[in-house]
């Protein structure tokens, strides 16, 4: 049997647990994965936190007057709202906006996600806490709700209590997330290999399998020049 190839390096997804835009993205970056893997071309995937809303309070905020706020009414909220879920159906994904009564505030699932990132589970458990929020109506910014999720994604019991006793890995998700900014990174999802910044946005999975495999020939070729 041939070994398992060496991963081709570290692909990073910068993202926010409450952008619709990186759920698809997530669904997108999955299937040309896959793409890649029948090329025997792999990676390291690790996920950097951002802050769509980083002054968002604490406790989140009623979402229909947030967006209506936001957009300039409930009616133009709903109408973005439409648009996120057709895309959505052609990436095989459902949104229920019916259920998402809150906006919250996204730092404490990006500690969440940081913590996990020795296990191996970030990928999974940024998948789970997507579909907590777009498709089950969760409150991911809600510390009882996170834990769980995590230990359903399969987190050992001492990351979890590590995430829930305290402020473990705020300052360095908070400052992470404030420096991708003042680095440049304006949208999610953004795409970085091994801290190159690629592209932003969910493309479709053969455009990223596509841009994906082309940055691996230009790195390879700079590292032998």
């Amino acid at each position: 049997m041939d070994p398992t190839p060496a991963p081709a390096g570290r692909l990073e997804i910068v993202s926010d647990a409450i952008c619709p835009w990186c759920w698809i993205g997530k669904a997108h970056l999955d299937r040309a994965l896959a793409i890649l893997a029948e090329d025997g071309l792999t990676f390291e995937i690790g996920w950097l936190p951002y802050q769509l809303n980083p002054d968002m309070p604490a406790g989140g905020v009623d979402r229909a007057t947030y967006r209506a706020q936001k957009f300039g009414s409930v009616e133009r909220g709903a109408e973005l709202d439409a648009q996120v879920a057709e895309a959505g159906r052609g990436a095989g994904l459902a949104f229920r906006h019916d259920l998402m009564v809150r906006t919250p505030n996204t730092v404490e699932t990006h500690r969440l996600i940081r913590l996990a990132g020795p296990t191996g589970l970030q990928h999974a458990l940024m998948g789970r806490v997507f579909r907590a929020y777009f498709q089950e109506g969760e409150d991911v910014g809600d510390v009882a709700v996170l834990a769980r999720l995590g230990t359903e994604t399969g987190l050992p019991e001492q990351v979890v209590a590590a995430f829930t006793a305290g402020s473990a890995a705020r300052d360095e998700v908070v400052g992470e997330s404030l420096g991708l900014a003042q680095a440049g990174i304006s949208g999610v999802p953004s795409f970085l290999l091994d801290r190159h910044l690629l592209f932003s946005g969910a493309m479709p999975a053969q455009r990223m399998a596509d841009a994906f495999r082309q940055a691996v020939t230009i790195l390879r070729e700079r590292v032998e020049a």
